[in-house]
This record gives structure tokens, sequence and C-alpha cells, in this order.
């Protein structure tokens, strides 16, 4: 069953007053199907990607049961436990059960490393109705025996290939051994791939599965753009863009998307140099840093964001106008989720990738990910024609149905494993 309206939802009234002030009267794709399955109870295997409404496709439902079962949450322990791979997107996650849950007295606490454990202990003395956390700094409360989860209702896995790709897995596999066996269980990742599906059905019972695709959530409201060029006219090219940003009639936010985290350092340092104020978040960076850089750029006082992946997790911003990537991404999955910065809620977005020579092979793995070639754009001063027809040659000597040899396979894994350390968080 889905949903045309949010008013035709069975949810508690205090969840329908909110939804009313917050003008919801459709639900996104992904809400109409999820919905209807949690509010019946069932364990739900959900791919979509962030920017679709996913989060309150499994807050909505979750509130509301917990107000038709109202219960104190014993000392230490939490009834619903959502887990998140980044700070950042459990900063989110919390500020989403806080908007949605504006009139159900019920107390939530975030847990989450990059800054000091003691507000999270003291919080979790008396207990906690929702607790949304990171699995590493979970762990750790865990074995100090400040946190105990043997009374989950409800455990929520957010972006889980996310978490997979930032090596996350054992700490997961931890945390549920630790759940009581009646709980209902909520998995939700950008891919569903074998590997994920296989984890999902060691934790969710008889699971209800929707899928929204990337090409639903991802191409419809993005302009898509790719441009071949050296890696020494990105600069260039990159301050034509954000110069005709800034001199837009509407101006809007960007974000730059580099590869590593010395990389967005150094770049965010030179596009304020030469005129473009800029900062950058990552790993690297204090969680007060971080959070002083996003404050920063949903104000506009500076207008351009520098990020890597995993830090960019969870950042949403609605005026974010237009994403450059100015590194190709080596996973075509974290491709999806830098795009989907832009085009939130309904808006319009753009989205220009930059590709050298070096960046081929990853162009070849996005574009197979999202089944679609990417338009190219070479009206500018930079394009490098002869790397546009090598890309268009590798395409052309690819089967598009068939699959990797098993040498293939194996070669792809094991670089992605030498790879893993480096991912910038």
């Amino acid at each position: 069953m889905t949903i045309s309206s949010f008013e035709a939802l069975p949810l508690a009234a205090p969840i329908q007053r909110v939804l009313q002030e917050l003008q919801y009267t459709t639900p996104s794709p992904i809400q109409a199907q999820s919905i209807p399955l949690l509010l019946e109870g069932r364990d739900l295997l959900g791919g979509a990607q962030t920017g679709t409404g996913k989060t309150a496709s499994f807050a909505l439902p979750i509130l509301h049961h917990l107000l038709q079962r109202p219960a104190k949450a014993k000392p230490k322990s939490c009834r619903v436990l959502v887990l998140a791979p980044t700070r950042e997107l459990a900063m989110q996650v919390g500020k989403s059960f806080s908007t949605y849950g504006k009139y159900v007295p019920l107390r939530q606490t975030l847990i989450y490393g990059g800054v000091g454990q003691h507000p999270q202990v003291q919080a979790m003395q008396r207990g906690t109705d929702i607790l949304v956390a990171c699995p590493g700094r979970l762990l750790d409360l865990i074995d100090q025996g400040h946190v105990d989860l043997s009374h989950v209702e409800f455990f929520v896995l957010d972006e889980v290939d996310r978490m997979l790709d930032m090596g996350f897995l054992r700490d997961v596999k931890r945390i549920v051994v630790k759940l009581p066996s009646q709980r209902q269980s909520l998995f939700f990742s950008a891919t569903l791939a074998p590997h994920i599906v296989e984890l999902a059905q060691g934790i969710l019972r008889n699971p209800a599965q929707v899928s929204i695709t990337p090409e639903t959530t991802t191409a419809e409201k993005i302009e898509q753009q790719v441009c071949f060029l050296t890696k020494e006219s990105k600069r260039p090219l990159l301050e034509q863009l954000l110069r005709g940003q800034a001199n837009a009639t509407q101006q809007k936010l960007t974000i730059v998307f580099s590869r590593t985290k010395h990389g967005a350092n150094k770049l965010a340092k030179s596009l304020t140099t030469a005129g473009f104020p800029a900062d950058a978040i990552h790993g690297n960076k204090s969680q007060a840093q971080r959070e002083k850089a996003l404050e920063r750029f949903k104000k506009g006082l500076t207008p351009v964001l520098v990020a890597t992946d995993v830090a960019a997790r969870g950042v949403d911003v609605k005026d974010v106008g237009l994403v450059i990537n100015f590194d190709l991404p080596n996973e075509p999955e974290a491709y999806v989720h830098r795009i989907g910065r832009t085009a939130r809620a309904g808006a319009e977005g753009r989205a220009v990738s930059f590709c050298s020579e070096d960046e081929l092979e990853y162009l070849r793995d996005i574009e197979k990910t999202i089944r679609m070639s990417i338009p190219r754009w070479d009206s500018h001063d930079w394009h490098e024609a002869a790397l546009a027809e090598r890309h268009l040659r590798g395409k052309s000597l690819q089967q598009p149905s068939a699959k990797k040899s098993p040498q293939g396979q194996n070669r792809h894994r094991h670089s992605r494993n030498r790879r893993a350390p480096q991912v910038a968080r």
C-alpha cells in the first residue's frame, strides 16, 4: 500500500500538527512506500539516497509508535537506536527527530566522537527515548558500562553503504548482537549490492523491501555535466564557474568536492586568496570547526564549501545551487551522494564534474552505476577533445550487459581494499 497525502496516514495528532505547520502535503516516493509498512510493524530494507525524504520515512512512524506505546526509558537505555556513519549525519537525523517530534514529549540523545564524552554519559544516566549514534563512540560507552541496548524497540541502520566503506562492519555486528531479538529493524542504503543485502538478511526478519532508483533520485532536477580537461586546467575552470555563481542574479551556494583532506585544505585556502571565500570540512577538523564552517556556509558568509565525501554526509543545506566534483570519486556510489547535495526539497540544481586523464576509469564506473552518459560540457576554454574521444572509445569497447571477468572482479576488489584506509573522513 502506498499513500498520496500525509493526511491519509493514521499518524498521531501531534505529528499531523507538525506536518501541517511544515506544509508537508504530498509524501516523497520513499515515504509513500515505507511509512505504511512501518506503521504495520514490518522490518524494512530500503534503497534510497539522502535528499529523498528518507529520514522522515522512518522518523514519523517511529514517533507514532512511541506515542501509542508510552513507556519510560530505563537508566542507560534507549527505546530507539539509530546508527549513522558520521557526526554530521547523526546531527541531521537528530534535528529531524526534534522537528517532527516538536509536540511529542520524548527525550533524545546524540552520541558521536570528536567531542568530550562526559555530557553524553550524563544524558544516558537517566535513559533516553531516542538515541542517534555513530558506531565507534557508542561502542566505547557500551564497553565502559554507560549504555545498555537490551531494551531497544526500534533499530535503524542508516546509510549502510557508507558505513561499510568507512570500515564499520565489525562495529555494526558487535552492536547488533547486543540488541534484543524482539525489535523492529530498518535498514537503509543508497545501493542494495549483494554484500549489503547479505548483511541485511542477518539483521532483518521477513523484511519488506522498497527501492528508489538512482535515476529517479539524482537525475530529474539536477543538470549534470562533465568537463574533460587537464589537471592544470581545473583551477581556472573552477574559478570561472564560481565567478558565474557570484555574478548570478539569484546567488546560491556551492560545494566543491576534493578526494583528499589535504586537497580540500589547499583548495579552500587558494580560493579564498583568489577572492572566493571558502571553508574546508573533513575528518581532521574538530567538531567545533566543522559546525562553525557549516554555519558560515548556510548564512552565505563563505559561499563556497570544500568537502571530502565522508565529511559532507548529512550536510542538508537547501540553497546549494551548484556541486563541483573537482576530483571525481573513486567509488561510483559517492557520485550519487555528492550531487544529491543540490536540488534539495524539490529545487533544481547543477552538478559539474571535472575529468582528467587519470580519472577516465572513475567516470566509466560512475556512468555504469547511474545508467546514463553524463552530458559533456565543452564550451569552455580548457576542453580536451582528445580526452573526450578516448572516453567515448573506451565506452564503445565495453559490453553494456556483460559482467566483469572473475579476474577483473578480484582486481577491482583488491584495489578497493588498498584504497580503503585512505578514505578521507
